[in-house]
């Protein structure tokens, strides 16, 4: 399966696993064999490579760091599960600020380079009542801190609810995370897993569930099978707002470099090197989406000048 990840189509995000879908025995194996993924060439399609790390509470977390950091320039986000409160992600950046000071979010931008590799980030995985209840301290615990995902079948199993086909049972949760991702200005949010990939009754539940979810603010949603990725995508493409945002960063950040400018404003906001990466990863995700004319869009905005 590590091997058949690399050959898949474009796709935003890879996340490999080392909690769930590995065995208390399998675990070092498991490490070492992520680690020997990452640590070899980049493909073109994979824009991001994640590793889903277990969570703090097992004692497994630590180790999973040590191990996976290693590949340093070839991992870009780590999802942390089971974030019950922010005492969870302040340990993992505890350590990520130990092994891999230099990806930092407030690196300054003198020790960067355009080539350098961009912060590290972090997606939580809400699982839970209690994590729900700490979003306000969970959304402020770590500068590394990216996103959300909702996990919907730990939170029914944690309520003792069924999931149905409605998804209303998880409404109240749904909405409180893309609530608390709007209002601490975390730039992912990401929808539940659509267990159904089977077929065209699959197919139809899951275009439904990327509607409803892109509905409610949800920029992204979890895939399971490779079938799930292209009907995500599609719902959830950048809008043209977000692509034109990038552009004029990243052509007014062309002309602040040539000015000797390491960090500069646009529309009376700091623009710093992190922001620029960000521009330039919303980017090269339309010219993969094909969605919005790139070349138009930079020749419009060219002429702007850096405060």
């Amino acid at each position: 399966m590590l091997e058949k990840s690399r050959s898949l189509p474009a796709v935003d995000c890879v996340a490999y696993d080392l909690e769930d879908s590995v065995t208390p025995t399998m675990k070092e194996a498991a490490r070492r064999n992520v680690r020997g993924i990452l640590e070899r060439k980049r493909v073109g399609g994979i824009w991001d490579q994640a590793v889903r790390i277990n969570s703090v509470g097992s004692g497994l977390a630590e180790e999973d760091l040590r191990e996976v950091l290693q590949s340093s320039s070839n991992i870009d986000t780590l999802v942390v599960p089971k974030v019950n409160s922010a005492s969870d992600l302040q340990f993992v950046t505890d350590v990520l600020r130990h092994i891999l000071p230099q990806r930092h979010p407030s690196t300054p931008p003198s020790l960067t380079s355009a080539t350098s590799a961009p912060p590290i980030q972090i997606l939580a995985l809400i699982e839970s009542a209690l994590a729900l209840t700490s979003l306000p301290a969970i959304c402020t615990a770590s500068p590394y801190l990216s996103g959300l995902i909702f996990a919907a079948e730990d939170f029914a199993a944690d309520l003792s609810i069924t999931r149905t086909p409605s998804l209303t049972e998880f409404l109240y949760a749904r909405s409180a995370i893309v609530t608390h991702a709007r209002a601490y200005s975390l730039p992912s949010v990401i929808d539940l897993v659509c267990t159904g990939y089977s077929g065209l009754a699959g197919m139809q539940t899951l275009e439904r569930e990327c509607a409803n979810g892109a509905s409610m603010g949800f920029n992204g949603k979890q895939c399971i099978h490779p079938s799930q990725v292209d009907v995500a995508q599609k719902l959830f493409a950048a809008s043209e707002g977000e692509v034109v945002w990038a552009i004029r960063v990243m052509v007014t950040d062309e002309k602040a470099g040539r000015a000797g400018k390491g960090a500069w404003a646009l529309d009376g906001k700091m623009v710093d090197r992190p922001v620029v990466w960000k521009a330039r990863s919303i980017v090269e995700r339309a010219k993969r989406e094909g969605v919005v004319d790139i070349e138009a869009i930079i020749e419009r905005w060219k002429g702007q000048e850096p405060e």
